[in-house]
């Protein structure tokens, strides 16, 4: 079966669309010096454009612009209280009809405090929305009729009307929780139990999109406390007072058996399942990409896969157990589901794709993996592996149950195995989907297996 049949989704590139926003915001850098400056800043300092966080732009509205919109691929939100334009097939910022003759430019942080924190803006002007919020402002340049702002959003994209307040305590009590929530069960049917409990107590509390983007804050956390390039470009971010608000996808490993409970608690979570993946006869893996809406979220669930299985609901029905471990299942077996003990497998994040694996190079010797993406409207490539220990009671399992041999034993001993990994990501012309024909060779390459052989 062909990778066209596998998919009801066929993500575009929009060329005219993208140079029309580029346009505009360059606009923005040409005609205010600060905000050139700020995009400046964050070349240098984080290896990311300004592009890169637009959350949305307003623009003095005119019938010509509707138009053009309109052309550009645009559809108008239903029931917005003013002009508000969304592109529907792409990644594209919406546009909006600025209610005054300035035009500003919003920027998605995750933390309005945090970068209010590092920059010391002259603007002495409130924050709009108080810490409860579920979308947090504040304007940070003003310069020549053009503004900058900076935005937090926590499960309110910029269609929503009104996005609740949620109660302080109750919000603290859940972040808790779900930073602190239990990985490490004997029994993983107890793991995904107890976190299922954890998110509909906070699902009561706060709602579904709110539960979400809280509950993603501390996956990423956990995931960043095991991978040290991780760390080191959070706090590249966090000089600008970022955070990690440029995330593209977040990518976890999972066994068969546990695959339709993962899929099923992602679901519970609000994500709706999109395109699926599977790269060949020989790679013996597939994946099935979801995506939260309203929290901004998108997850890239892998699993080990047969030919015959690609044509099913792999999502939803449960997966037998193979003879032998593909790539994923190897590394669920020797670290732990990704959803608990390992944590994800990597994070992929919206770069400069050359500028930040040259400075991640020279600033702090970090290597990258050679790209397996280069294509003129997607980029993609994994910093070098995480090394992490196996514990032996794993590596006992595997040998008595004939999945490893002897050698591979002892090199998992000494060595350990390969873990997680940062990606480095660049899109254009809002192109929305991933390479489905270039992924196989690096999902080999960090084969736990393939490692020790180098």
């Amino acid at each position: 079966m062909s990778n066209e049949l596998l998919t009801a989704y066929d993500w575009k590139r929009y060329p005219e669309t993208a140079a029309f926003l580029y346009e505009r915001i360059s606009g923005f850098c040409k005609h205010s010096a600060l905000i050139q400056d700020f995009a400046d800043h964050l070349q240098f300092k984080t290896g990311t454009r300004l592009t890169d966080w637009v959350d949305h732009l307003e623009l003095n509205w005119s019938e010509t612009l509707q138009q053009q919109l309109i052309q550009l691929g645009y559809v108008a939100v239903e029931n917005s209280k003013s002009h508000l334009y969304q592109h529907p097939e792409a990644m594209f910022p919406a546009i909006q009809a600025s209610a005054a003759q300035t035009e500003r430019l919003f920027v998605r942080v995750e933390s309005v405090a945090d970068f209010l924190t590092i920059h010391q803006c002259e603007l002495e002007l409130p924050v709009i929305g108080g810490v409860e919020s579920a979308v947090r402002q504040r304007i940070v340049i003003s310069e020549n009729g053009l503004e900058l702002h900076v935005i937090e959003r926590h499960g309110a994209p910029i269609t929503a009307a009104n996005a609740p307040d949620a109660d302080v305590s109750r919000l603290l009590k859940h972040a808790e929780a779900f930073q602190l929530r239990k990985r490490d069960f004997d029994d993983d049917v107890a793991g995904f139990t107890a976190a299922e409990s954890l998110i509909k107590a906070a699902i009561d509390d706060l709602g579904v999109d709110r539960t979400c983007d809280l509950f993603f804050a501390a996956e990423r956390a956990y995931w960043q406390q095991r991978n040290g390039v991780a760390r080191i470009q959070k706090a590249r971010q966090d000089s600008m007072g970022m955070g990690w608000a440029n995330h593209d996808h977040h990518t976890y490993r999972s066994s068969r058996q546990h695959f339709s409970r993962l899929i099923s608690v992602l679901e519970l979570l609000g994500f709706q399942l999109r395109e699926r993946f599977y790269a060949g006869k020989e790679a013996g893996w597939g994946a099935q990409v979801l995506e939260q809406p309203s929290a901004g979220v998108v997850i890239f669930a892998d699993v080990d896969l047969s030919p015959e299985e690609v044509s099913q609901d792999f999502a939803h029905e449960r997966l037998p157990e193979l003879k032998q471990l593909g790539t994923v299942g190897l590394w669920c077996r020797l670290h732990g589901e990704a959803f608990l003990q390992a944590g994800m497998h990597h994070l992929e994040c919206q770069f400069d794709f050359d500028a930040a694996r040259e400075q991640l190079a020279d600033e702090n010797a970090v290597k990258t993996m050679k790209p397996f993406t280069d294509l003129p409207h997607l980029k993609q490539a994994f910093t070098a592996g995480e090394i992490w220990p196996v514990k032996e009671a794993r590596i006992q399992s595997l040998l008595d149950e004939g999945m490893i041999n002897e050698e591979a034993a002892d090199r998992f001993r000494l060595q350990g195995a390969i873990g997680s990994h940062l990606e480095i990501l660049q899109r254009e012309e809002g192109f929305k989907g991933f390479n489905q024909t270039g992924i196989n060779e690096i999902i080999l390459e960090t084969n736990p297996l393939t490692q020790q052989k180098k």
